[in-house]
């Protein structure tokens, strides 16, 4: 979304999702997401998962 200088609020809106869903997405603050909602932001960027999602190992 800082790449392309979108609002939160229209890519929720466009995206068919609720703007605190896209929020805490891009606050990386969300304990948990819906499958439903990584399809629409997928189909949304025209990208995969892999692209959307990055796995981050806690440090102990």
């Amino acid at each position: 979304m800082g790449e392309r200088k979108l609002k939160i609020s229209d890519v929720a809106r466009d995206a068919g999702l609720h703007r605190n869903t896209v929020t805490l997405l891009y606050q990386e603050t969300a304990t948990r997401i819906d499958l439903d909602a990584i399809d629409a932001l997928c189909h949304y960027f025209g990208i995969t998962v892999g692209e959307l999602l990055e796995f981050i190992e806690n440090p102990k």
